[in-house]
């Protein structure tokens, strides 16, 4: 008796397996002013905690003396270190004003050591330390900022078009970024408004602010240029923009990791590296 053949559906072929993508995202020149400018600002940010252990208090106008009203200040007291801001004062001790060193020695410096360049309490060599990379960056970044502006770095990545002006796109960009919701394929090869405004903020506004001000605090410059005094209210006003700039620079570093971080560290660290960087698939697409 013959049996019945059942016909076998062929098989589905296997789907191809979805190659990254990459492309090459950061240039030689901004690779090489990332990783230089990250080490210089380090470098400067610890060795001005240092100059700042010399004086811990910050004034408005020109002159500014123990005798005189800080807007700012970061001491101690017989027992405690404290933070005051305006009339807003907070006890800090242990992390400010007054804390002990790994030796168990209790110091009363504004900052502690572990936070300093040098890690002792020494004001010449803090501003030796602070003074060569300052000559760092003012040199990289004006070479850099050249540079962006002659071979096409700000028109092609960082300039910000009409549409990206539009209220209701900033605002979808900082949901999205509240969200963690990152851009997805071609997408994130590219600047968005968030990244482009905080960009031209840093290289075109904080950091030649740091550097202006930084000037304007030298009396041997103020007979170069004494219009420095006049543009910012005095040495001391030109101190306390100093201090918070340098603020803003590290909010926006720790900003900056933490973006890294949460986007893929491996890709976005490789690709300042090497440059290059592997879109990452769009949403419902094989890894």
């Amino acid at each position: 008796m013959a049996v019945a053949e059942i016909p076998v559906a062929p098989s589905e072929p296997e789907a191809a397996p979805i190659l990254p993508v990459r492309v090459y995202r950061h240039r030689l020149p901004t690779r090489v002013w990332h990783w230089v400018n990250a080490v210089t600002l380090l470098i400067m940010l610890m060795s001005g905690l240092m100059i700042f252990n010399a004086h811990p208090r910050l004034y408005w106008g020109q002159y500014g003396a123990n005798v005189d009203h800080a807007w700012l200040e970061i001491g101690s007291t017989k027992d405690t270190g404290f933070f005051r801001l305006g009339s807003l004062k907070v006890e800090t001790t242990g992390v400010l004003g007054r804390w002990t060193d790994a030796k168990g020695v209790e110091k009363t410096w504004a900052f502690p050591g572990w936070a300093t360049i040098p890690t002792s309490y020494n004001l010449a060599d803090g501003r030796r330390w602070h003074l060569f990379f300052a000559w760092v960056l003012a040199i990289s970044l004006s070479l850099y900022m050249l540079w962006t502006a002659f071979r096409g770095h700000l028109k092609k990545d960082l300039h910000v078009r009409r549409a990206e002006w539009s209220p209701r796109h900033i605002w979808h960009d900082i949901k999205d970024h509240a969200r963690l919701r990152f851009p997805k394929g071609a997408a994130a090869a590219r600047y968005n408004i968030l990244q482009k405004l905080s960009y031209i903020g840093v290289i075109f506004v904080l950091l030649p602010l740091m550097i202006a001000t930084g000037l304007t605090m030298s009396p041997g410059f103020n007979a170069t240029a004494p219009w420095l005094l006049d543009l910012f209210g005095g040495r001391q006003s030109a101190r306390s923009i100093h201090f918070i700039a340098a603020w803003a620079l590290v909010a926006f570093f720790l900003v900056h990791i933490l973006m890294v971080l949460l986007a893929g560290p491996v890709n976005e660290i490789r690709s300042m590296l090497s440059g290059w960087f592997r879109l990452p698939p769009e949403r419902g697409e094989g890894a």
